[in-house]
């Protein structure tokens, strides 16, 4: 019987965290996308556990969570347009890719040898608290075993590590439901690097740049998200699928007749709905052991472009 590794945000709790943080331990803790596994960003010992324990290549780099836009300054070179973009975005779902700042003390395993890093400032209120008082950079990517279903509760994070992390900060399920959109800054360019919640309309409307788009599969990806198979179930899944095959779990969205083995995104057709509910239902799905999930067609406008995304990596051949 797994041991119960949770904690609710209290003072005591972040004052444990804190310590041991600061010890080089791993901690898991929400964002307002999914729940990451963080560690000291500055000590290369306790990232190099996050790796571990995700069985994670480590040229698969990491996103750094800072407190405020005005730490950034002291790990990333941020020129106009970036501190545009932070100033409208953080905090919130949007990490940006910006050149590192040599000497700046960060762990070179959570660059993977680039000369970038992706860094963001999560909106949710029991990160902020966790952020302000360890005081320093958090490394943490999503708190599941490398190219598995993300987790967007505690207990999926205790699923999926049992005894192997010893604290997990729980304040119930994640708001956003997928991860944070990733944006490259060079010079005036704004690259997309992954889609997300902040979509590329809602970035050139802020900013009236035109922003280039660079989400296909990579072996050697500059930013988290980026390889061909991620966010995989153990079943095999069936995208835009209309009517599901015997034997086959079923992941709709809008108005649908299948009832059996079935769990509906949004029956409104909400894609902000659907994201919060893609990765928890997905692994409700798995867990049914059916021969393969099928997903009903989702628009590919606005925040259908993420939620396509992760379906078509999850959907991917396994490496």
């Amino acid at each position: 019987m797994t041991k119960s590794r949770l904690y609710i945000p209290t003072n005591k709790t972040f004052d444990l965290a804190v310590k041991m943080l600061k010890q080089g331990d791993i901690v898991s803790f929400p964002t307002e996308t999914v729940y990451g596994l963080g560690a000291d960003a500055t000590n290369s010992q306790a990232v190099a556990k996050i790796f571990e324990a995700k069985s994670r290549p480590s040229f698969n780099p990491l996103i750094v969570h800072i407190s405020s836009a005005a730490q950034a300054g002291q790990f990333v070179t941020m020129n106009d347009l970036s501190a545009k973009l932070a100033e409208c975005f953080w905090p919130g779902p949007f990490t940006m890719v910006l050149p590192l700042k040599p000497g700046c003390g960060l762990s070179d395993l959570i660059t993977a040898g680039l000369d970038t890093v992706a860094i963001r400032v999560p909106k949710n209120e029991t990160a902020h608290e966790l952020l302000a008082q360890f005081g320093g950079p958090i490394a943490a990517p999503s708190a599941n075993k490398s190219g598995n279903i993300s987790p967007t509760s505690a207990a999926h994070v205790s699923e999926e590590f049992g005894d192997n992390i010893n604290m997990i900060i729980d304040s119930g399920p994640c708001e956003k439901g997928i991860e944070s959109t990733i944006a490259q800054v060079k010079n005036d360019e704004i690259i997309l690097l992954r889609p997300g919640n902040i979509t590329a309309a809602e970035i050139e409307e802020k900013t009236g740049i035109k922003v280039k788009t660079n989400i296909a599969t990579t072996e050697s990806p500059v930013a988290p998200g980026q390889l061909k198979s991620h966010y995989a179930p153990n079943s095999k899944m069936r995208l835009n699928v209309i009517t599901p095959r015997k034997n086959e779990a079923f992941l709709a969205f809008g108005p649908c007749n299948t009832s059996e083995n079935c769990l509906n995104l949004s029956p409104d057709a909400d894609l902000a709905e659907a994201a919060t509910n893609l990765f928890s239902m997905m692994r409700a799905l798995d867990h049914l052991n059916l021969k393969a999930i099928a997903v009903a067609p989702i628009p590919h406008t606005g925040l259908g472009i993420a939620i396509n995304d992760r379906l078509e990596r999850a959907a991917a051949p396994k490496g």
